[in-house]
C-alpha cells in the first residue's frame, strides 16, 4: 500500500514536472536541460533541435529525451525535489557525452508515463489530462536483450488521448558473423505473431556512401566531405538485398571546401588570401598568408607594367575585348580534367591581371610598393589600361580618371591599401563564378545578383563570394567525380542558391537531391551499404505498427560502445575478412489501448 501510493505520488510529480516543461517549450525551447529526482535530466527538443532519434522514430513534433543526470557537486543526494538545473553545472564535460540510465530506471519512468497518459487513471486526481509529447529514455544496455532506447508516443483522437506506443530499440555489435543477422521471414512471422496480423507489407532502406574524402589515400587532410545516397524501395524479399533499379533515391552532399585534390583547389587558395585581406580590414591586425606564388609581388608588377609599357604604347590590349587572344593567369593552375567545364577567363581586365601578380603579396610594405609602382605610372600616363565596364573599385575610378589625365591624390597608408587589393580581386572572383554558372546554364545573371552584389558592405560580398565557392566546388565534385550531367547539375545549383540565399554559410551543409538509383547503380551495386534496413509493417493509420531490423557499420546510439553493447563485440565467428563489421539494431513497437 505504501509502495502504491509512494507510486502515485512519484507519477504527479513527474507529471508536473513534464507538464512545466512543455509548457515553457511552447514559448521557446529550453537551453539547458531539467533536472528531476536528483538522478534524471530532461530535455524538451524541437525542430530546431538535432534529434537523437531519428533513426527510429519518424515523429515530427517536439520530443522529451531523458538521461542520467551529471553529478554535481554538493548535491543533496536525498532531495526528491525537482528544479531546474544550473546550467553550468549541467554542460557536459569535455570529450564526455550523454550518459544512459539504467534500463531498470528507464523502465519505471515509462511505467510513470503511461499512467499519466492514461484518462482512466482518475484516482490520481489530475485535472484535464494535457496529451504531451512523445519520450524517450537513454538506456545502459544492461539488460539481456541490450536496450539501448525506451520511448513512449502518446495515440490520440481530436485532443482525447487513446493508446499508447511503446518503443524498445535494442543494439549489438559489431560483428562481420552474418549467422548473427536476422532471417526476414522469421522477422515477419514474430511481428505477425505480436500483433495478430495476418498481413505485413515491407519497406527496404539502404544507404552507400559514393565518396568520402577522408578515406581516399595519400591524403592527411582532415574532412567530413562526404557524399552518399538514401535508396528506398519497397516490398524486400531478403537481407542485405541490393535495391532494384526503380528504388526511389536522394543524393545527400556534404562538402567541405579545401582539399588539395580539388580541381579548383588554385581557385580555394585565391579565396582564402581574399578571406585574409577582409579579416585584415575588419580587424586591422595584418596577418599575410602564406603566398600563392613563389615570386615576389612587387617584381611581378614591374614585369607586368613593363611589359605593357613596351607594347601598349597608350592603348591596352590587356583586355582582349575581341577575344582573338586568350589571356593565361591563375587558372593555368586548373587541373586539365575540369578544363572542359571551369573554363579560363579571356576577358581578364588590367585590375583582374594586377589581382592574379599581387595575390602573392607577403607583406605591408610589399603591398604599398606594389600600389606606389601603380599609381605612378597612371600618373604619369604611361599606361592607359582597359578596365570592365560598371567595375566599381577605388583602382578602376582612379584609371579612368587617369584616362583625362587628373587624378585624386590617394594616400597609401591605414586600411587603404589592403581594400584596394580586397576590392579588386573581389571583383575578379566573382566574375569568374559568374562565367563558370552561366558559362555552364547552371544559372542566369538574374539568379545570381544575390550574390555579386554590391549594395552590401565588402565583408557581406566577401561572405557571398564564399557561397559562390562552396556551390562550384559540389558541382566539380559531381561532375569529376560521379560524372553528373547538366540535367543533374542544374536542379543541384537551384536547390544550392535557394538555400544559400536564405541561410547563411554553412560548409557542414547537407544538400539533398531527388536521383533515380540507376544513375549512381555503378558506385553501389558491388559495395557495401553503411546502413541496410528493413521495415514490416502491419495496420493503418494510428493503429499502424512496425518493426525495423538494421545494420550499420556505425554505432546507432551515441551513448553506448562497442564494448557494451554485447557479446557480438568479440564474435569472429563464419566472420569474411572482407566483409564489414555492423551493429545490429532492432526496434520493436507495441501498442496499448486505453478502453
Amino acid at each position: 500500500m505504501v509502495a502504491e501510493q509512494r507510486r502515485r505520488r512519484d507519477a504527479v510529480a513527474f507529471y508536473h514536472s513534464l507538464l512545466r516543461i512543455y509548457e515553457e517549450g511552447r514559448e521557446s525551447i529550453p537551453e539547458y536541460p531539467y533536472l528531476f529526482e536528483s538522478d534524471v535530466e530532461i530535455c524538451l527538443i524541437g525542430d530546431s533541435c538535432k534529434n537523437p532519434i531519428e533513426r527510429f522514430w519518424n515523429g515530427n513534433t517536439m520530443v522529451y529525451i531523458l538521461q542520467k543526470a551529471v553529478s554535481r557537486p554538493n548535491e543533496d543526494s536525498d532531495s526528491m525535489e525537482e528544479s531546474k538545473a544550473d546550467a553550468s553545472e549541467l554542460l557536459p564535460k569535455e570529450n564526455s557525452g550523454p550518459v544512459p540510465l539504467s534500463v531498470r530506471r528507464a523502465k519505471q519512468l515509462i511505467s510513470l508515463f503511461t499512467m499519466v497518459q492514461n484518462p482512466n487513471m482518475t484516482h490520481l486526481k489530475l485535472s484535464e489530462v494535457v496529451v504531451l509529447p512523445p519520450l524517450w529514455i537513454r538506456c545502459d544496455g544492461s539488460d539481456p536483450e541490450h536496450t539501448c532506447w525506451l520511448g513512449a508516443e502518446p495515440l490520440k483522437a481530436g485532443n482525447k488521448i487513446t493508446g499508447i506506443n511503446l518503443y524498445m530499440v535494442t543494439c549489438d555489435g559489431p560483428t562481420a558473423d552474418k549467422t548473427c543477422f536476422a532471417n526476414l521471414e522469421e522477422l515477419k512471422m514474430q511481428h505477425k505473431i505480436m500483433h495478430h496480423s495476418s498481413v505485413v507489407t515491407t519497406k527496404g532502406f539502404a544507404q552507400y556512401e559514393l565518396i568520402r574524402a577522408a578515406a581516399l589515400e595519400d591524403t592527411i587532410v582532415e574532412s567530413e566531405s562526404n557524399i552518399c545516397v538514401d535508396i528506398t524501395w519497397n516490398t524486400v524479399d531478403k537481407i542485405l538485398e541490393t535495391p532494384p533499379l526503380i528504388s526511389a533515391a536522394t543524393l545527400n552532399i556534404a562538402l567541405e571546401p579545401g582539399d588539395p585534390r580539388s580541381p579548383v583547389y588554385q581557385l580555394y587558395r585565391e579565396l582564402q588570401f581574399l578571406l585574409a585581406l577582409a579579416e585584415c580590414l575588419k580587424t586591422e591586425v595584418t596577418k599575410w598568408p602564406e603566398p600563392l606564388e613563389p615570386e615576389s609581388a612587387v617584381e611581378l608588377v614591374q614585369e607586368f607594367l613593363a611589359d605593357l609599357k613596351r607594347k601598349l604604347d597608350g592603348y591596352c590590349v590587356s583586355g582582349n575585348r575581341d577575344g582573338k587572344e586568350k589571356i593565361k593567369c591563375d587558372t593555368e593552375a586548373v587541373d586539365s580534367s575540369i578544363k572542359s567545364i571551369f573554363n579560363e577567363r579571356g576577358d581578364l581586365d588590367f585590375a583582374e591581371q594586377l589581382w592574379c601578380k599581387m595575390k602573392c603579396v607577403s607583406s605591408y610594405q610589399e603591398l604599398i610598393a606594389c600600389f606606389t609602382l601603380i599609381l605612378k605610372s597612371l600618373e604619369r600616363g604611361e599606361i592607359q589600361p582597359w578596365i570592365h565596364h560598371g567595375s566599381s573599385s577605388l583602382l578602376s575610378k582612379l584609371i579612368q580618371q587617369s584616362y583625362h589625365g587628373k587624378m585624386e591624390a590617394v594616400s597609401l597608408t591605414g586600411i587603404t591599401p589592403i581594400q584596394m587589393l580586397l576590392e579588386i580581386g573581389l571583383d575578379k572572383m566573382k566574375k569568374d563564378y559568374v562565367n563558370f554558372f552561366i558559362g555552364q546554364e547552371l544559372a542566369t545573371l538574374t539568379y545570381l545578383d544575390y550574390f555579386i552584389s554590391t549594395s552590401v558592405d565588402l565583408q557581406e560580398q566577401v561572405h557571398r563570394v564564399q557561397k559562390l565557392h562552396h556551390m562550384l566546388e559540389i558541382m566539380v565534385s559531381c561532375t569529376v567525380l560521379l560524372l553528373f550531367k547538366h540535367e543533374n547539375l542544374f536542379p543541384l545549383t537551384q536547390i544550392c542558391m535557394k538555400y544559400y540565399r536564405e541561410n547563411p554559410l554553412d560548409e557542414r551543409h547537407v544538400f539533398q537531391l531527388p536521383i533515380s538509383s540507376a544513375l549512381v547503380k555503378k558506385f553501389y551495386q558491388d559495395s557495401h551499404p553503411e546502413v541496410w534496413k528493413v521495415d514490416i509493417s502491419s495496420g493503418h493509420g494510428p493503429k499502424e505498427v512496425k518493426t525495423t531490423w538494421q545494420v550499420s557499420t556505425n554505432s546507432p546510439v551515441k551513448h553506448m560502445t562497442s564494448n557494451n553493447t554485447g557479446l557480438l563485440s568479440d564474435s569472429t565467428v563464419n566472420a569474411i575478412p572482407e566483409d564489414r563489421m555492423y551493429f545490429i539494431t532492432l526496434v520493436k513497437c507495441s501498442q496499448v489501448h486505453f478502453r
